[in-house]
């Protein structure tokens, strides 16, 4: 049985960074939010196409999905420059804000390893329940998140490229903050 939800409840949607994730020697991460096809820890099943709708309603508007920690809508710690899906899931690429306290805490986070998961801020538009679930087909998303515990523990983060010169560019930041702020 497929369902429309005309509630306005945010939902979340929590998946770690997978091998795929990239923090260069910047601000710059990319990963993905979203796997198709993957059960999460609460049953749901994201299918593929099920963003479509709703990027492309951003697009037209001029708006963007936030990025936010830990889904707290008054921490915003950077912002996505690109989400689009793809044949595995839902790809974001952006940068966090080390102008902003909490950007520099998640990239201190995340380099240290301590935070490696991204997670979903959605309203399921158009879904089908499963015997463990639902099948998501239509989902409006609002918010991509860096978070501590997602639903979809088995991806994992890759490691920096280069963490001597990720470190550099850590310090150099911290510096040129509390520059900025005596």
């Amino acid at each position: 049985m497929i369902y429309d939800s005309n509630s306005s409840s945010l939902e979340t949607k929590f998946c770690r960074f997978d091998a795929e994730l990239g923090l260069d020697d910047s601000t710059e991460i990319s990963g993905y939010a979203s796997l198709f096809n993957a059960e999460d820890k609460g049953g749901d099943v994201v299918q593929k196409g099920a963003y479509a709708a709703s990027l492309a309603r951003l697009s037209k508007a001029g708006g963007k999905v936030k990025m936010l920690w830990q889904h707290d809508p008054m921490q915003p710690i950077g912002v996505w420059d690109e989400i689009r899906e793809d044949d595995k899931g839902l790809f974001v690429k952006g940068r966090l804000l080390p102008e902003v306290q909490a950007g520099r805490e998640a990239l201190a986070l995340l380099q240290a390893g301590a935070i490696d998961g991204l997670s979903i801020g959605y309203h399921t538009v158009r879904a089908e329940k499963s015997a463990k679930g639902r099948l998501l087909h239509e989902i409006e998303l609002w918010e991509v998140s860096m978070v501590t515990f997602p639903m979809l523990p088995e991806a994992r983060v890759a490691p920096a490229d280069d963490e001597a010169a990720l470190a550099q560019s850590l310090a150099e930041t911290f510096r040129q903050a509390r520059d900025l702020l005596a």
